[in-house]
C-alpha cells in the first residue's frame, strides 16, 4: 500500500496505475471509498489508470482510501492507499 502525506489545508491528486495487474483489459468504472474525516472531493479513470482528488483530514490521523474498478473484460478488484496528515 502507498503511503503519502498530506496538509489538511492541501487539496491534491493521488493515482493508482493499474497497468500491470491489467494486461490487455481497461478499466470501464471507478469508485473510491474514505473513512469519514478525510473528503474524497472527484474521481477520475481512464484505461490503466486512476486519480482521487483529496481535501481534508485531521493533524496527526492516517487514512485508508480505497478504489475499485471494474474492467471491460468483467474483472473487479480494489487497491488501497494510506495518507498520513500533517501539518506543513
Amino acid at each position: 500500500m502507498d503511503t503519502f502525506v498530506k496538509d489538511p489545508d492541501a487539496v491534491l491528486d493521488y493515482k493508482v496505475n493499474w497497468a500491470a495487474w491489467l494486461g490487455i483489459d481497461t478499466i470501464i468504472n471507478s469508485s473510491w471509498s474514505a473513512p469519514e474525516g478525510i473528503n474524497v472531493d472527484s474521481n477520475e479513470f481512464d484505461a490503466d489508470e486512476t486519480v482521487v482528488w483529496v481535501s481534508g483530514g485531521t493533524v496527526g490521523t492516517s487514512y485508508v482510501l480505497t478504489n475499485h474498478i471494474t474492467t471491460l473484460g468483467g474483472r473487479q478488484d480494489d487497491r488501497s492507499i494510506k495518507i498520513k496528515i500533517k501539518q506543513k
